[in-house]
Order: structure tokens, then sequence, then C-alpha cells
């Protein structure tokens, strides 16, 4: 893992060394191995390493292939590299010492830019052609790791943070109002639908699935990769789907916990944490060694107050599982000195942005500092499982044999899958009626399909066009998609690259600053392709939802974490609670927000006047975490001090 630098120079042959010794020493706030650069007067490579995997240590990074006139400089981990060497037939004997760095060049040398297609792992990096003059860039498809650039006629420079960008430019921070805008009229945690745009005007970002082609003539971004409808794969039997998944997971856990150091994971009590734990476990036992697991847990003073279908502490369901697995160290936090607002500053500084998901962002953070702490390298979690292994939402699938008239096994399905989730089986028909005919739906309901208001302004959404820009992705005034078809939404969410920035950019600043890797089996592009082309009736299945997994945890996660139809866990509902002793401060801040003249050139005064009200009279309630006019304002004191750091 690193933080890496690049420069290009496109025409005049002239790199400015001094500055690009600024840009290194922006990342001295970050624990590091090693330092190493490469320069002349074409390039400045740089890297700041820190070392996870044993390949890593003492790698050289930046790398210069003589022979092959290329150099690069790389923040990646590659997961297949065993079947890379054998493309490439590199002698077994030279296979340890090769580092991903250069395996990734010995990669390009072969294929050029299709060399991504051959790729599996998290990585960003640029390489320089000396040969043939040119740069090329590139980022994992689900954008892992950051890559960041800005470019003129003369020179081209990307870097894995954005100030760095700006000590060799020397150009002035300016707010990108087009990026803005979408920020503020998606409700959505995404930050905007054109991933290449930053909040900073002139810089970029090297967008999830694409790469980066420049020359002295011309700066392309090509996408290489895109998941499309794939083929069905057919089997005989269950258990055959069985079988093939736990090869395609295990293998895709055996790659991701790749280090010399700790390996450490999320653990909720669900299914997904759930099913990386205890394969990840599986993994690391056969070769002596144990996982470490960080669970989240609210305060002893937190009284839950959410339905009895939503789980608030998920601690005896985590429990169940560690002991079920074995060979786990299980730690809980309840980041009891820890909120949302007191930590909006560093946050913003953190990821060089503002955010819409501070009801999690405390414990988000505390387990990357818990996880520093005991010298954990690679932090596992299951955070693309709703997608992948654990598909398989029940009414929308009876949704589906509804418009294909399958009546016979629709009856079937209910019936049984009352029995599991309890509740009258005929209870559920009119849900499913509207998801099965959601156009009927809209015209005859007044229903939302949104969570929070918008509060852009009017005449600055007017003025950047940003509902017609929106609309070329589906997504419609209210703030986001109007559809409640999972099965639409699951293809968008791959085709869309959008979907993966705003987390994905925490996870890897986070994992910088505190020197640990976070990496996801769920999100294995070979886990992804397999779940893609599974039958649906894989996945719901006698009354079961997500029924291929729960039938592939059979001895590897207790029955009751296993066949839990009836309840799920949900985390940072106690958000609200932790801010009581600044509640006086929120207030304060919420009242100044009327002087912040520059803020309401973008956000609508209306609305958060109206939310500024509604909770004028109200006593602090813990119970009001869900109230969407608290929510806003939190989101927008995030905004207000992130258009001050432009002052």
């Amino acid at each position: 893992m690193s933080a890496i630098a690049g420069i290009f120079s496109r025409r005049k042959n002239d790199i400015n060394i001094e500055k690009a010794s600024n840009m290194m020493a922006c990342f001295k706030k970050y624990p590091a191995n090693a330092h190493q650069t490469i320069y002349n007067n074409k390039i400045f490579f740089g890297c700041h390493a820190q070392w996870i995997t044993p390949e890593s240590i003492n790698e050289r990074n930046p790398y210069y292939d003589k022979e092959r006139k290329l150099a690069i400089t790389a923040d990646a981990i590659i997961d297949n590299r065993d079947e890379l060497f054998d493309l490439l037939q590199v002698e077994r004997k030279r296979r340890n010492s090769i580092g991903d760095c250069e395996l990734i060049l010995l990669a390009y040398d072969k294929w050029g830019e299709q060399c991504l297609q051959h790729l599996i792992g998290d990585y960003a990096f640029v390489i320089w052609d000396e040969r043939n003059n040119n740069c090329f860039a590139a980022r994992d498809f689900s954008g892992t790791r950051t890559l960041y650039y800005f470019y003129n006629d003369d020179i081209i420079v990307f870097s894995t943070t954005i100030e760095p960008l700006f000590c060799y430019s020397d150009q002035r921070k300016i707010l990108n109002e087009n990026w803005l805008a979408e920020y503020l009229a998606i409700t959505a945690v995404v930050d905007t639908t054109n991933a290449s745009i930053t909040p900073y005007q002139n810089i970029y970002q090297v967008q999830p699935s694409h790469s980066i082609f420049c020359n002295e003539n011309k700066v392309k971004e090509i996408r290489y990769c895109s998941f499309q409808r794939t083929k069905k794969i057919k089997f005989k039997t269950d258990h055959e789907y069985v079988e093939a998944f736990h090869d395609v997971f295990q293998q895709a856990v055996k790659s991701k916990v790749r280090t010399f150091r700790k390996v450490g994971s999320h653990l909720s009590g669900g299914l997904d944490s759930g099913s990386v734990v205890s394969f990840a476990a599986k993994e690391l036992q056969s070769k002596k060694r144990s996982l470490t697991t960080f669970s989240y847990i609210p305060p002893g003073d937190f009284t839950d107050f959410t339905p009895k279908h939503l789980v608030a502490n998920e601690k005896p369901n985590v429990q169940s599982t560690v002991r079920f697995v074995g060979g786990v160290k299980d730690f809980y936090f309840d980041f009891n000195q820890k909120d949302s607002y007191s930590m909006i500053d560093g946050l913003v500084s953190d990821i060089e942005m503002p955010y819409k998901y501070f009801e999690n962002s405390f414990w988000v953070k505390g387990m990357f500092e818990e996880a520093q702490k005991r010298d954990i390298g690679i932090l596992l979690s299951g955070g693309r499982g709703n997608f992948t292994i654990s598909w398989g939402h029940a009414l929308s699938y009876y949704a589906l044999l509804v418009r294909s008239l399958r009546w016979i096994r629709l009856a079937k399905e209910l019936h049984m899958y009352s029995q599991r989730a309890g509740g009258a089986r005929f209870r559920r028909i009119p849900t499913i009626l509207k998801l099965a005919f959601p156009s009927v739906e809209r015209m005859f309901s007044n229903n939302s399909y949104y969570t929070l208001p918008t509060i852009i302004d009017p005449a600055f959404a007017e003025r950047t066009n940003v509902y017609e820009k929106l609309k070329k992705f589906g997504i419609g005034e209210t703030g986001w998609f109007q559809s409640n078809d999972m099965f639409e939404l699951r293809i968008r969410h791959f085709q869309d690259v959008f979907h993966w920035n705003a987390t994905n950019t925490l996870d890897c600043k986070l994992s910088l600053q505190h020197g640990v890797w976070k990496r996801d089996p769920t999100n294995d592009k070979r886990v992804i392709q397999f779940c893609l082309s599974v039958p649906e009736e894989q996945y719901v299945q006698d009354g079961i939802d997500r029924a291929l997994i729960r039938r592939a945890t059979e001895h590897y996660l207790p029955n009751r974490i296993r066949l839990n139809q009836k309840n799920r866990g949900v985390q940072g509902t106690d958000w609200l609670h932790r801010m009581k002793p600044h509640w006086e401060k929120f207030l304060v801040e919420v009242d100044e927000l009327k002087e912040n003249e520059e803020l309401f050139k973008y956000v609508n005064a209306k609305v958060i006047e109206q939310a500024r009200e509604n909770i004028a009279t109200r006593e602090f309630d813990s119970n009001d975490a869900v109230n969407t006019h608290i929510k806003l304002l939190m989101r927008t004191i995030i905004l207000s001090r992130f258009i001050k750091t432009f002052s």
C-alpha cells in the first residue's frame, strides 16, 4: 500500500524537482516504511510505501525497467499473481522476488493497455513508456484506491491525494460548482454521477473501471471494465452451485489475506461479514494463524428505539459467530468518547471533501484506529455482499414470478416464506404487486422513493442544469432512483461506476492514515462475475431469501445467523445519542449558518430554515436520530465547514 505521485512532461522536457519534492513532502503525515523516487527531464515518480504483502518488503517502487524502457509507480495489491506469472511465463524461482509493481509492468509490456483485462486486485498506478513517449494510468474496477490528476498543454500530474497537486501547480483552490450541484441534488450518500470530477476546479480523478492515456497531443479517458448481463451458468443440482461458490469465494478470501502482518475483519451479526470471517478464519487456521475481529456496539446507556425487526446491538449475534467459527480473537468497541459532530473537521481534512455518511463516521474511523493499534495489515469487510454473495430479495423475486405468470411457484414460495419470516402470506401481496408493476404504483400513489428532501438552491440547480445531467442516470428531482425494483438497482449498481466512489475514497484515505488496507472479498471481481451468472432461482428458494449464501455457509455459520430471516442488524442508530454533550453547540452552529452567505449561493435557505424551525422547540431525544430535519442540518454543517476551507 502506498501513496504515489507521478509527473509526465508532455512537451517541454522540464520537471521542477523542487515542486516535485514538495509533493512528496505532503505524504509525510502518513506512516511509511520507505520513500523512493526516480526522475529525469521527462518524468518524476515517487512512492511513500507502506509494506503490507511479503513481496512489498524492500520492493523497488517506483521501478524502472532499463531493458523495456518502462517506468511505473503503483499503489497496488494484485490477487491473481500465480495466474499472471503463468501467462507471462515467469520462472518459478523468480516469482517470490517480484513485487506487484514490477508484475503490473510485465503485464503492460506483454498486453499494453489490455493488461487491465488480466489484473485482479486493488490498484492505482502510473506507467511511463519511454520509447513511445506516453503515460498510462489506471484505477481498479471499483476504485478501491484513489488517483487524482491535473493537466495542461505541458504537463500531467498524478497523486493518491489531492493536496500534493496544489503543491506542484501553485494554483488556487476554487470550488467546483458542477461537482457541488450534483452533491447537493443527490439525496443518497453518493457524491456525484460524474465520477471524474472533484470538489476542486481543474482537479480530476481517474474513475473506477477507467484508465487515462496521455501523450503530447491528447489526454484520453477510457472505460475498460463493465459488468454486463452475464450468461447464466447451469448446473444439474443445487449442491453444485454451492460447491462452485465455495471455490470462487475461498479463492477470493485467500488472496485478500496475503500479508506478513496480522489480519483483522469487521464483524457484525449478519451474513456478509460473518461469511467473510468464517472463510478467512479457515484459511488462516490452515497456516496456524488467527483472525482478529472488530465489532461496533452502542454504549451502555443507549436505549434501542428501533422496531423489533431491527437490532441495534449485535453483540450476542457476533459472539454466536465467533464461538461457532473458532480461531478468532474478538474485540467490541462502543467508541464511547466518539461522536459524529466533533469529528467533522478532522474527517473533512482526511478525505479532502464533504461527506454524507455521518451516522457511521465515528465507528468506521474508530475501527481503523483500533486496527492500527494492533498491527493489523489487512482489515477485511463484506461491504459489497448485498449485491453479490448475499443477493436474493424474496419479494422482488416474487414480483418477477407475478410478471412471468408463474402462479403455482408463487403460491408455494409465499407459503414457505411466511412460515420462515413470520406473518400471513397474503398480507405481502400488495407489496409484491407494487414491485411487479411500479409504473402503475407511481400513477396512483403519493408514496415517495427517497429518504431526504434535496437542499440544493433552485436557482443554482437551474444554472448548472444539474437535473438534466442526473436524468441521464435515471435520477429524478427527488434526488435518487424512483424505482424499487431491486433487479434494476442491482444492474445499475454494477454499470454505473459512481456508486463506489464515496465509500472507497473514505476507506482509501483512512487506510493511508493508519497503515491498514481494507479489503473486501465480496467485492472481488471473480466473485462478482460468478454471482451475476447464478440464476435467480438459486437466490430465493423454498421461502428462503439470500438462499445461496445460507446454503453455502452450512457448517461455516451458526443457524442463528445463517437461517435468520426475522430481523437484521442496523448500525449507527446511536449517532444522535452520542451528540447529546454537543447538542447546544450544534444548535448554535445551525443558527450561525444563516450568516454564511457563500453557503446559501448553493443551498436552499428555505429548506434549512424550515428544518431549524422544526427542531427549535424540541427537547433533545435520541429517538430523533431518524429525524430528516436533523440529518439535513448535519449534512449542511459538514458542507459549510468544507466551503470555509476555500476562504
